[in-house]
């Protein structure tokens, strides 16, 4: 698999992929360039999406748990990630270590469309919300 170059720009107004409504620039961009932490688990589930829509793999590594961490992560470049809905979420707030968030991806590669329906886990690692891992649904 062909690594993808991150689509990073921070156009003014460019609107960010995570469906929050708001631009880029300031949504997901800080979490990716490092310059601000994901508050909750929600938050980082966004912005993981985020990378992997604009390519950002090494944002998408640094986010995971190091005990699940993969060596290598190449993202497919023919894979373009449309929309993102959020359908709940347990914990995963400044008050928990631990949270939940099942939703529902969408995407189009080559002709065909679809969408990851999955329920991931993540946990506070040295002070930050981090990926562990996920159940894909049906």
């Amino acid at each position: 698999m062909s690594r993808r170059r991150p689509d990073t720009t921070d156009a003014p107004g460019r609107p960010c992929p995570c469906g929050k409504g708001g631009a880029y620039a300031e949504c997901c961009a800080p979490l990716h360039r490092g310059t601000r932490s994901a508050s909750s688990a929600e938050e980082l589930m966004r912005s993981r999406y985020s990378a992997f829509a604009v390519g950002d793999a090494a944002y998408v590594k640094q986010s995971w748990h190091p005990s699940t961490r993969p060596r290598e992560l190449d993202l497919d470049p023919a894979m373009r990630w449309t929309g993102l809905e959020i359908l709940s979420t347990t914990g995963g707030t400044a008050f928990h270590t631990e949270g939940t968030v099942e939703f529902r991806a969408s995407y189009r590669h080559g002709g065909a469309t679809g969408s990851l329906h999955e329920k991931s886990r993540f946990t506070r690692h040295e002070g930050r919300w981090t990926y562990v891992d996920g159940d894909v649904e049906g």
